[in-house]
């Protein structure tokens, strides 16, 4: 609002000022110019009654002479009374009709004016006649050289018109400086505040982040060297805002370049900062916590941290904790921050240590996993080998029988170390692709009918569902229907009677996705991170309860994973006990018209 601003104040504190000065001075020239109408009244009629009274001298015995110079000597407003005795005085005609005629009775009995008649001295008076007319102002002086005197007296009505007129022409001075001293106080409060309101449009703007704001330096005052600094003080907050950016760029780049996560906590233990590798710790917690498809509230402390972070802002020392969170391992590492002595905070860094476990408890399986599946067919060749050679087989069939075992441990060793070797050139980035154009649709019709004898014996329900149109797709087919077998018998072998294994085949912009989704055991989290190693079993007792299937090496969900990535794709796997398991791969595709 305008009487809120700068220019509003500063214009009414200098007009109310003027104002009540210009008040001040009107009083007191008002009392001074009516009291020096009153003076000067009597002063011009004591001169006249002075001049009459010298007429009067000359002009003694001729009467009509004498009123006739009177009356030019005096005012036509006034009139004049020459009183000689006790005689009729003479009286001179007046311009003004309400001025009465006072006759010497009045003069005499007049306490002022008889003192004229009486003692000869000057008299000046101001008197109320006491008929409802206006009051009369009335000088007298003694005759020159002989007794009377001559009075001159005229309405104050006269006086009141010049102190009325003096009175308008004060109003009107007052008006006009009013007039002008509101110009010239907004002019000035103006002229005063442009450069302020520039400075607030300049501050807003470096609230906004402009800093290249400059402020114009109109004046060297004051005013003008509030601009300068006001321009100093930009140039500095750009500098120092630019050296903050810098600052937080490097601290923001090396925290996305770290390994480990990083997650500073306030004391209140809300998420200040944290980098990618922390990120990946809170979506878990906040997946575990069934918050995965909802906007879960990351800012604040994580519940398995609220006991280390307690001790760290208690005890103010370095704390670590060993954890797991959905089949991963974390070391924490929280320390306190501090704020000169205070404690403000804590930083934790998490270091994701399954990798490190996973190498070791490979390393340390390796051996013992080649070694089991070598030791049963082994045991086997060497037991039903002796059988032949101590003819414990007499009749040819029974021997037929013990070599026909002989011969698939044999090949069972030889796949085995054939998939190793598979393996082993994959990893190597040894792998050979002979890439096709597949319309992939027969190609899965295909593999679906190689397994729909094997699926119908377990009666599980085996069908493809197609999302989308496709037509020819680029990949080596015997690479890819070698990860749908693998991924097609696990599904069946785990799946119970009577239930349902679906293979899914979709696309969106950049790849084509291909699913194998059924509802059998399900794999335990635990066993998740795992699936994809060499001679890793869910199944720890390595059984089958069907003897019509082949026992697995453990390698083929490897060979998968190896296949998939040559192909530039990725795989996953999403499973939950007695629920079932869906296993996920995407290619990039480039679509052929044929």
């Amino acid at each position: 609002m305008f009487w809120r601003s700068v220019v509003g104040k500063l214009w009414f504190t200098i007009l109310l000022l003027v104002c009540f000065v210009l008040f001040i001075l009107t009083v007191l020239l008002l009392e001074f110019f009516q009291n020096y109408h009153v003076v000067e009244a009597e002063r011009h009629l004591l001169q006249t009654a002075d001049r009459i009274s010298d007429v009067v001298d000359r002009y003694e015995q001729e009467e009509d002479l004498l009123l006739s110079t009177t009356a030019l000597v005096k005012d036509p407003a006034s009139r004049a009374v020459i009183v000689k005795g006790e005689d009729d005085p003479l009286v001179s005609e007046s311009d003004s009709d309400s001025l009465p005629v006072l006759d010497y009775e009045w003069f005499k009995n007049d306490e002022d004016t008889a003192t004229v008649l009486n003692e000869g001295a000057d008299v000046k008076k101001v008197a109320d006649l006491g008929n409802g007319e206006t009051g009369v102002m009335v000088v007298g002086t003694p005759l020159n050289n002989q007794d009377g005197a001559v009075f001159v007296y005229q309405s104050l009505d006269t006086i009141e018109e010049t102190s009325e007129q003096t009175t308008k022409i004060i109003f009107l001075g007052a008006g006009i400086a009013i007039v002008l001293t509101t110009i010239f106080a907004f002019f000035l409060s103006t002229r005063i505040t442009a450069p302020l309101i520039k400075m607030r449009e300049g501050a807003l703007e470096l609230a906004k982040g402009e800093f290249n704001t400059k402020i114009p330096i109109r004046t060297h005052d004051e005013i003008g060297e509030l601009a300068m600094a006001f321009n100093r003080m930009g140039r500095e907050l750009k500098f120092h805002i630019n050296a903050l950016n810098q600052e937080k760029e490097q601290l923001s780049g090396i925290l996305r370049s770290m390994a480990d996560g990083v997650i500073t906590f306030n004391r209140e233990g809300d998420v200040l900062i944290s980098n990618p590798p922390a990120q990946q710790y809170l979506d878990a917690y906040a997946f575990e916590k069934n918050a995965a498809s909802t906007s879960s509230d990351q800012t604040s402390l994580p519940e398995p941290l609220r006991d280390l972070f307690n001790n760290v802002i208690t005890d103010e020392n370095e704390s670590m904790i060993e954890m797991t969170l959905q089949g991963r391992s974390w070391v924490i590492i929280m320390t306190p921050l501090y704020d000169k002595e205070k404690v403000r905070g804590a930083v934790a860094v998490l270091r994701d240590m399954t990798e490190e476990r996973r190498l070791n408890k490979l390393r340390k399986d390796f051996i013992a996993n080649v070694s089991h599946e070598l030791r049963t067919p082994i045991s086997m060749l060497q037991g039903y080998s002796e059988a032949i050679v101590d003819d414990i087989a007499e009749s040819k069939e029974d021997k037929n029988e013990l070599a026909q075992i002989i011969h698939d441990e044999s090949l069972r060793i030889g796949r085995l170390v054939n998939e190793l070797l598979d393996i082993a050139r994959m990893e190597a980035g040894h792998i050979q692709l002979n890439e096709e154009s597949v319309e992939i649709e027969p190609f899965l019709n295909k593999i679906i009918r190689k397994f729909s004898g094997i699926a119908k014996e377990k009666s599980v329900d085996l069908h493809l569902k197609v999302e989308g149109e496709f037509g020819f797709l680029d990949f080596d087919p015997d690479r890819i229907e070698q990860v749908f077998t693998n991924l097609i018998d696990n599904a069946i072998r785990h799946s119970d009677p009577g239930s349902q294994v679906q293979v899914i085949l979709e696309q969106d912009e950049k790849e084509w996705i291909a699913s194998v989704k059924d509802s059998g055991y399900g794999i335990a989290e635990e066993d998740l991170p795992f699936v994809f190693e060499r001679f890793y079993k869910a199944d720890k007792s390595r059984k089958r309860e069907d003897k019509n299937y082949k026992k697995g090496t453990g390698l083929g969900l490897a060979i998968a994973k190896n296949i998939v990535e040559a192909h530039d794709g990725a795989i996953s796997v999403h499973s939950k006990l007695k629920e079932g398991t869906t296993f996920t791969f995407k290619i990039p595709f480039t679509h052929k018209e044929k």
